[in-house]
C-alpha cells in the first residue's frame, strides 16, 4: 500500500460550512426530484396496462445496480484524487434519467431510465459521504451527517406534495410531470458545482478491492455485523403503509383507511426529518455504538407494539411515531459511526460496503416479512423483525465493551 501524495487539508472547525450546506441542498433537491417522479410511477404504469410484477422489476432491478455501483464507486474513490467530478455525474445523471419517464411509452423504457438513474446514485453515494465526513471535524461528524439526512428527507416530504399538485395543474399528464423534475434534479448538481469545496486529500493506491476489503478495521467489520442483523429484519415502511390501511378499513371503509394511512406515513417523514439533526447532535455529544443500539431497540418496540398491542389508529400512530424517529436515527448514527471507526482516507470503500450491506438487508427483509405476513399473518412476520432488532442491538453494544476506536 502506498498512501499518497500530499497531505489532508484540516476540516473545517465550523460544522456546517459550505460543502455541508451544498451537500445537504444537493440531497433535498435531488430527492425533490425523484420522489415527485416516484409518487406518480405506480399510476403512471397502470395508466399503460402494465401489471404490478413489472412494478416489482423494475425498483428491484434498479436498486441491485445501485448497490453494486456503491460498492464500486467506494473502492475507487479512494483511489482518486479529485472526487467531485464523480459526484456530479453521479447527480447529473439521476436527474437525467429521471426526466426520461417522460418519454416512456412501455414499460422496457421505464425500467431502463430508472436503472440509470439509480445507477447515477449508487454512484455518488459514498463519494457523497466520504466528502461530508472530510469536511468536517470528528466531533461534528453526527451533526453534519444528521443535517444531511434531514434536508433529504424534507425533498422526500415535499416530493410528493408537489406531485399531487402538480399533476393536478398539468391536468393529469404524467409526462410533463416528469419533465418538469429536470428543475430540481439540475438545482442539486448547481448546488454541488457551487457549494461543495473538495480538501486536499490522501489517497489510497494500487491496493485490490480484496486487499482493501482485508484492511478494513476489525471494530468495523464487527458493527457491520450488527448492522446487516438488523437491516435483515428492518422491512420498507411502505408495509406499515400496507398494516395501516388494512387495519382501518373494516372500521372507516378503504378510502378514509388509504388516507389515514398515508396522513401517518407523512407523519412518520416528518418525524424522521425532524429527529435526522437531533440524533446527530446526540451523536456528537454521546457513545455512538450506545445511541446506534438505542435506536435498534426503538425498532423493536415498533415491532412489538404491532405484535402485541390491539389494533387501531392510536396504535398505528404509535407505531408510525416509532417508525420515523427511529429510521432517522439509525441512518443518522450509522453513517458517522462508520466515518468514526475507518481512517479517511478509506472513506469511500466504508460507506460502499455499508450502502451495500443495508441494500441487501432492505431487499431480504422486504422479501421475508412479505412472505411471512402472506403465510403466517403480520404478527409472526413482525416477530421475525423483533428477534433481528435484538441480535443487532447486542452486536452493536458490544462495540462500547471494545473501546473507542484508535484516532487515525
Amino acid at each position: 500500500m502506498n498512501p499518497v501524495e500530499s497531505k489532508p487539508a484540516p476540516a473545517s472547525s465550523r460544522w456546517l460550512n459550505s460543502t455541508v450546506l451544498g451537500i445537504g441542498l444537493a440531497s433535498l433537491l435531488s430527492d425533490w426530484s425523484h420522489e415527485t417522479a416516484t409518487a406518480i410511477l405506480p399510476a403512471f404504469l397502470a395508466s399503460m396496462g402494465v401489471a404490478a410484477a413489472w412494478v416489482g422489476l423494475i425498483e428491484g432491478v434498479a436498486d441491485g445496480l445501485s448497490s453494486f455501483a456503491k460498492l464500486a464507486s467506494g473502492h475507487w474513490t479512494d483511489r482518486l484524487k479529485h472526487r467531485k467530478p464523480i459526484m456530479l455525474a453521479g447527480y447529473a445523471v439521476t436527474a437525467l434519467a429521471t426526466s426520461c419517464f417522460g418519454f416512456a411509452t412501455s414499460a422496457w423504457h421505464v425500467l431502463l431510465a430508472r436503472s440509470t438513474a439509480w445507477l447515477g446514485r449508487g454512484v455518488r453515494t459514498p463519494v457523497r459521504k466520504a466528502m461530508l465526513a472530510a469536511a468536517v471535524t470528528r466531533e461534528t461528524y453526527g451533526r453534519a451527517f444528521g443535517f444531511e439526512r434531514m434536508m433529504d428527507t424534507l425533498g422526500a416530504i415535499v416530493g410528493p406534495i408537489s406531485a399531487y399538485f402538480l399533476l393536478k395543474t398539468f391536468g393529469g399528464n404524467y409526462a410533463r410531470v416528469f419533465f418538469w423534475t429536470l428543475l430540481p434534479g439540475l438545482a442539486a448538481v448547481i448546488a454541488v458545482a457551487f457549494l461543495v469545496k473538495e480538501l486536499e486529500r490522501k489517497r489510497i493506491s494500487g491496493v485490490s478491492f480484496g486487499q482493501g476489503l482485508r484492511e478494513l478495521p476489525p471494530q468495523f467489520r464487527r458493527f457491520l455485523l450488527a448492522v446487516s442483523l438488523f437491516g435483515a429484519g428492518d422491512c420498507a415502511h411502505t408495509l406499515l403503509i400496507l398494516l395501516a390501511t388494512q387495519q382501518l378499513a373494516p372500521v372507516y371503509g378503504a378510502p378514509m383507511a388509504a388516507s389515514f394511512a398515508v396522513g401517518l406515513y407523512v407523519l412518520h417523514n416528518i418525524l424522521y426529518a425532524a429527529f435526522a439533526y437531533i440524533a446527530g447532535w446526540l451523536a456528537d455529544k454521546f457513545s455512538k455504538p450506545y445511541l446506534l443500539g438505542l435506536s435498534y431497540d426503538l425498532a423493536a418496540l415498533m415491532a412489538l407494539s404491532i405484535v402485541a398491542l390491539p389494533a387501531g389508529l392510536w396504535t398505528l400512530v404509535l407505531i408510525f411515531v416509532l417508525g420515523g424517529i427511529h429510521v432517522a436515527m439509525n441512518e443518522t448514527l450509522e453513517d458517522s459511526l462508520c466515518a468514526e471507526l475507518v481512517e479517511e482516507s478509506r472513506h469511500g470503500l466504508a460507506f460502499g460496503v455499508l450502502a451495500t450491506v443495508n441494500g441487501a438487508g432492505d431487499f431480504v427483509s422486504s422479501a421475508a416479512v412479505g412472505v411471512l405476513w402472506s403465510v403466517f399473518g403480520f404478527r409472526v412476520a413482525f416477530g421475525y423483525s423483533l428477534v433481528l432488532f435484538l441480535a443487532g442491538t447486542l452486536l452493536v453494544w458490544r462495540l462500547i465493551k471494545l473501546g473507542p476506536p484508535a484516532r487515525v
